[in-house]
């Protein structure tokens, strides 16, 4: 089972080298095998092409198909850094030989990036035979449609059509929107949007700010009943927007720097909120939070809040009054409060927290920023399983004391780094007392501490980039 498993995205391995590209050609005739190996000879490459046989046909076995990450990687098969051309041809030349093989001998994708740049070209042999190999593209259910560059317009356009009549059980479609080129095809893309049975993720990437979507927003009228989950980047408020209003299955509502008027839109309960970037509409998330309640279980809120001002110190008495089912909860840039501590004592189901505190009130000393760390080391539900816990420099220079006090059943700590001796020796008494710890996320991993510290460390607890120990909302 294993073997089917590994073959399914390999483009996305960065370890490894370029092996398992031989294994897909094997089955090719000898006219393309001699072609194949003369373009990677001219071009001096890193692969020694042999055509033995294999135990499978590996082709059959692909279930992610990312343009992105197999440009990539043929860029690095021809090595065309180190030239002083990059050669396109023999790049394309491979690509849509793999391209062919996987539509021909049978694999039927789940997923597919799409990504053309300049320098990727299809032929037009590929649309046809997705034309005639209509399994490979019937079963998909996460489409990303990507950087369209404007010499590929014909191709993206072809391709969005047969997606459009063909793969219509797509459940999740993120698109990385730029108005003055998706204008071009728009109308395909609102096809693909309508053609789908149950649609239940959108992801908007505005890019460039945009405000104009010429209708592929409103075409999401069509998946209302379907619809769970929005994410929206970059974008300015467009009143296409309104429309999901009208989705009242929607229960995962994602914004990551945009205007604050898209928040409106939630007339309803939901179960996860994610804001990211500057908040300036308090009182639209007071109201949220109060009319999800109980429902809300993962909520995060990655912008500054200043617990000295009226309004955020109502955010956190409204979590603490109507949301008390919290199971994450990410807060990025909060002032280090005794309110937040009453919120997080409250919390009495959460699992996965994450603060990054700020220590700003020159009127409190130092001793009173550590009574404040011991009390949020005591308070920590017993519930908690992940704890991403950074800060100023105020707040990183207690992380010793924060460990010393720690009784929460953690399995997974994730800090800023093990720079100091005093938080080395805590680490190791923590990992001791608590034998649930089984790993710790490190910001700086690769910060020059001492071998014989690591040595150490890492008899009780193993030691991660804090990137690979991420829990997201």
């Amino acid at each position: 089972m294993s073997i089917p498993i590994l073959w399914q995205d390999p483009f996305s391995f960065k370890r490894g080298g370029f092996s398992y590209i031989s294994r897909y050609f094997s089955s090719l005739g000898e006219d393309k095998k001699s072609a194949l190996k003369e373009c990677l000879e001219k071009e001096k490459c890193q692969i020694n092409m042999e055509f033995s046989k294999t135990l499978f046909e590996y082709t059959r076995f692909l279930k992610v198909l990312d343009l992105y990450n197999i440009d990539k990687k043929i860029r690095k098969l021809f090595d065309a850094k180190s030239k002083r051309y990059t050669p396109v041809a023999s790049m394309n030349f491979v690509i849509n030989l793999l391209f062919k093989l996987f539509i021909e001998n049978g694999a039927t994708l789940d997923k597919l990036v799409v990504y053309l740049p300049n320098s990727l070209k299809l032929k037009p042999e590929i649309f046809y035979l997705l034309e005639q190999n209509m399994q490979f593209i019937s079963r998909l259910q996460y489409l990303s449609l990507g950087i369209v560059a404007f010499s590929n317009i014909e191709s993206a356009t072809t391709l969005l059509r047969t997606l459009a009549k063909y793969a219509t059980k797509i459940r999740a479609l993120k698109l990385a929107y730029s108005s003055y080129k998706t204008r071009l095809f728009y109308a395909d893309i609102i096809q693909v949007i309508k053609s789908q049975e149950q649609l239940r993720q959108i992801n908007i990437d505005g890019q460039n700010k945009s405000s104009e979507f010429h209708g592929i927003i409103l075409a999401l009228e069509s998946q209302k009943n379907s619809l769970e989950e929005v994410r929206i980047e970059y974008c300015n408020w467009s009143t296409e927007f309104e429309i999901l209003k009208n989705c009242k299955n929607l229960d995962t509502f994602r914004i990551w720097d945009c205007d604050m008027k898209f928040l409106k839109v939630l007339n309803y309960k939901i179960s996860t909120l994610e804001i990211v970037g500057p908040c300036h509409d308090v009182s639209t998330i007071i109201q949220i939070l109060e009319m999800s309640g109980l429902m809300l279980k993962r909520l995060k809120l990655c912008s500054t809040l200043k617990v000295d001002e009226e309004t955020s110190i109502l955010v956190l008495e409204a979590l603490k009054s109507f949301c008390p089912n919290i199971t994450y909860l990410n807060f990025g840039y909060i002032e280090f409060s005794t309110q937040l501590i009453e919120v997080i004592d409250n919390l009495q189901k959460l699992q996965f927290l994450t603060l990054c505190l700020k220590w700003e009130n020159i009127d409190e000393t130092k001793e009173e920023l550590e009574v404040r760390i011991i009390h949020l080391a005591e308070i920590l539900p017993l519930t908690l399983q992940y704890f991403e816990f950074w800060g100023d420099f105020q707040v990183l220079s207690c992380m010793d004391i924060f460990l010393n006090h720690c009784t929460a059943p953690l399995k997974t700590l994730s800090i800023f780094c093990l720079c100091d001796k005093k938080i080395v020796k805590a680490l190791i008494e923590f990992s001791k007392r608590n034998r649930a710890l089984n790993c710790v996320g490190l910001f700086y991993y690769y910060f020059d501490l001492e071998r014989n510290f690591r040595r150490e460390v890492e008899k009780y607890v193993r030691l991660e980039p804090s990137a690979y120990t991420k829990v997201k909302c």
